[in-house]
């Protein structure tokens, strides 16, 4: 496969060069398109921007749509969004970060239409006054303004098949007058999120299989309210409110379960068969306000900014776990375990932020903030396992409580300084010091109570540099220091059942891993870019499959535990090749990226560290290489620009990551809209040739082996109908970043 993919990136470059020579040749007659092609896409001190607002590709989109298309931008689940393939995306709308878990930010994107976007900015190296864990970078979403009174909005609704039918729909609206203006949003609908599991694990001498579906049933709701006031020439107060609700009731998982046991000489010895029915229901709320004030201090742009806010997120979980041993008439009815799991999660935070942007005539701007976050989250949960003798008759009951409480408080501080040097050169060097003090208790009935204390003290610098060698060439550099903090379900000490001999366990030893990136970047012409990257991570927090040998019955078991926790060192190095561009009098706009990536892997366990549990010592010290394809294309099928074609194509080589080996991805997406006055009717086409499908294979010196296939059934139409209303004229609510947001990143 990866022979015609590469000579289909040869294809498409030698393309690209040769329509440049052409409009070089002819610029004196296509003078208005080339300078369109300028602006779509282009790189600033420390971001790339993409101005989406004349391109085709925006009317009759989800916001999500959108995102899939945007240079440096992808997805391989239709979930979470990437930067050049490998770094996580945080998304903020004019600069206020979403506030969110990912399924529900998901669910939010893809409600909400995409013809009131103004650019996207893409920040892979985020500077010191972002409050970002890790390695992530930033997606910043930049509405249009509207500089008249009114009322405006639109509507969505739109239905999708994969395995189930799904629907959903949306209204957006917003209103100023004078000084006030009030924006408002609601969305929701329904779906079945669906999945196929192959898992098999073992040695040669003992080998586990599971094989069946998981179905899990959503009703999403929810929206914004957002209020603006001006109070005077200078200064600003805005109040916003933001909730999502979601209830999945009835989630199953169906596995059937095969123990297979071998003899020394190879030969089958014993067959086990069981099945795992699991039933599951859980609803979560998130609901958080802030309250801004804005100061303009001078006219040059100096500014002051003021968040106070609180976040509450609630998450109810309950599970019956089954397994089930199969009769001698077939049939799989009489008890083995039976597992009553009740996991709740309540998060409370409190968080205030103070930035002052000051702003000099001999082009410096200085910006010092600070922050503040204090947060609670209360895990109570009860688990009671009840064990079944070989008739199916109650043996035993064990109890499992532990009621889990982590008290977290961090402080900030930042100072940044950038400089236009010339007309050449700026730069822009920061740091920012955090402080963190964290106490987790565990109550355990019976037990003395134990206490998780963290505390770290953090100086965490940054540095960019960019250099415009003339008005087509422009080359930047940029290194960064961060940290991320486990999130607050990584924490609590939680064990969720699979199978009777397949698990998942949190942690509250984890502690915060370091990273430290450096990229540099040239770009020729604001059309063509080539990014060469190197991230260190230290103290990866990550699961890690163990497997060991059990006894039961009189037989031996092989059991399978993903244990949360720091595992080892990583090194990720890559180099990405791309360029944004329109061809043949814009019939055809396009993004093609093509990058290669290595990893390098250093990280060993045995032991679980909540449990103390020793299991066979599992080593990912491997490196892998690999390709990176990505390819976007609207095609305009007539000259009114009122029917387009869409054709999207992504590749993602093997490569080793802290599971294993994680096989090949691609993925062919179709489309075609129609635009009709106000009307946009479109009809999408995802994974046409079903190849989305996630495989992990791992195997060590050992002898241990582990296999994960799993389809999401990525393959399938939605079709979606948008329309917009009133004056497009208003000026949007200013949108403000909120106090608590880095904060609800981490009730993910």
């Amino acid at each position: 496969m990866k022979t015609p993919l590469l000579i289909a990136a040869i294809f498409f470059t030698g393309l690209t060069f040769a329509q440049e020579k052409k409009s070089d040749t002819a610029k004196t007659k296509n003078i208005k398109e080339v300078v369109l092609t300028k602006q779509v896409f282009k790189k600033q001190s420390d971001r790339f921007v993409y101005d989406v607002a004349a391109s085709p590709v925006t009317k009759g989109n989800t916001t999500f749509d959108l995102l899939k298309q945007t240079p440096l931008l992808s997805t391989t689940d239709d979930k979470n969004l990437k930067i050049a393939g490998k770094n996580n995306a945080l998304i903020y709308i004019n600069g206020r970060k979403t506030n969110m878990d990912v399924e529900s930010l998901t669910q939010f994107l893809k409600n909400t239409p995409a013809e009131n976007i103004q650019k996207i900015e893409v920040i892979t190296v985020p500077g010191s006054e972002f409050q970002v864990e890790s390695s992530d970078g930033i997606i910043n979403i930049v509405l249009k303004k509207k500089m008249s009174d009114g009322t405006n909005g639109n509507m969505r609704m739109s239905n999708s098949q994969n395995k189930f039918n799904s629907s959903q729909a949306s209204f957006s609206v917003n209103y100023r007058k004078d000084k006030l203006g009030i924006s408002g949003n609601l969305s929701g609908g329904e779906n079945i999120q669906a999945q196929s599991y192959i898992l098999r694990n073992g040695t040669d001498l003992v080998k586990n299989e599971s094989v069946g579906d998981i179905d899990d049933p959503n009703k999403n709701i929810g929206g914004y309210l957002n209020f603006d006031y001006q109070l005077n020439e200078k200064s600003n107060l805005a109040l916003s409110w933001n909730s999502w609700a979601n209830k999945s009731y009835g989630s199953s998982v169906e596995l059937l379960n095969t123990l297979n046991i071998y003899k020394a000489d190879g030969s089958l010895d014993k067959t086990d068969l069981t099945r795992s029915s699991n039933l599951e229901n859980a609803r979560n709320y998130n609901n958080s306000v802030n309250l801004n004030y804005e100061l303009k201090t001078d006219s040059l742009g100096s500014k002051l900014n003021i968040n106070a806010a609180y976040l509450i997120y609630k998450r109810f979980q309950n599970s019956d776990n089954r397994t089930l041993v199969q009769r001698p008439s077939g049939s799989f009815d009489q008890l083995r375990q039976n597992v009553i799991q009740e996991i709740p999660q309540i998060v409370n935070n409190f968080s205030s932020t103070v930035d002052y942007i000051q702003k000099f005539k001999n082009d410096l701007t200085v910006s010092v903030g600070g922050n503040f976050n204090a947060t609670q989250t209360d895990n109570d949960t009860k688990n009671f396992f009840n064990f079944y003798d070989t008739s199916g008759n109650l043996e035993s009951t064990r109890p499992d409580l532990n009621h889990f409480i982590y008290d977290e408080k961090i402080y900030g501080a930042y100072l940044t300084f950038e400089k236009k040097f010339s007309d050449k050169l700026s730069g822009k060097v920061g740091a920012r010091y955090e402080i963190t003090k964290s106490l987790g208790t565990s109550e355990i009935p019976d037990q003395p109570m134990q206490e998780f204390e963290r505390n770290y003290n953090n100086l965490l610098p940054y540095l960019s540099l960019n250099y415009a060698i003339n008005d087509k060439n422009n080359i930047s550099y940029a290194f960064s220091s961060r940290m991320r903090r486990p999130s607050f379900w990584e924490l609590n000490p939680v064990k969720n059942i699979l199978t009777q001999d397949n698990y998942t366990q949190n942690n509250p030893f984890v502690k915060a891993s370091s990273t430290y990136n450096q990229e540099l970047t040239y770009m020729f012409k604001n059309s063509y870019f080539l990014i060469l990257n190197h991230s260190y991570f230290k103290d990866i927090i990550t699961q890690v499959p163990l497997q060991r040998d059990i006894e039961r019955d009189g037989t031996t078991y092989r059991q399978l535990a993903y244990i949360r926790t720091n595992f080892g060192d990583k090194q990720e190095m890559s180099a990405m090749l791309g360029m944004q561009k329109t061809f043949f009098n814009q019939y055809l706009t396009t993004n093609f990226n093509i990058g290669v990536q290595h990893n390098i892997n250093k990280g060993t366990l045995n032991t679980d560290p909540t449990t103390g549990q020793v299991f066979d010592t599992y080593i990912n010290n491997r490196e892998s290489s690999s390709i990176v394809i990505q390819t976007n294309n609207t095609i305009r099928l007539d000259k009114k620009k009122t029917w387009f074609l869409g054709v999207n194509y992504f590749y993602v080589d093997q490569q080793q990551i802290e599971l294993g080996m994680l096989k090949n991805l691609m993925s062919l997406d179709i489309s075609i809209k129609k635009n009709w006055n106000d009307w946009t009717f479109a009809l999408n086409l995802e994974d046409v040739l079903r190849t989305n499908i996630v495989e992990i294979e791992d195997s060590q010196a050992n002898g241990t082996y582990n296999y994960i296939r799993n389809d999401q059934f990525n393959r399938g139409g939605t079709l979606s109908i948008t329309y917009n209303f009133g004056n497009q004229k208003v000026k949007k609510v200013r949108d403000i970043e909120g106090a608590s947001d880095a904060i609800k990143s981490r009730t993910r």
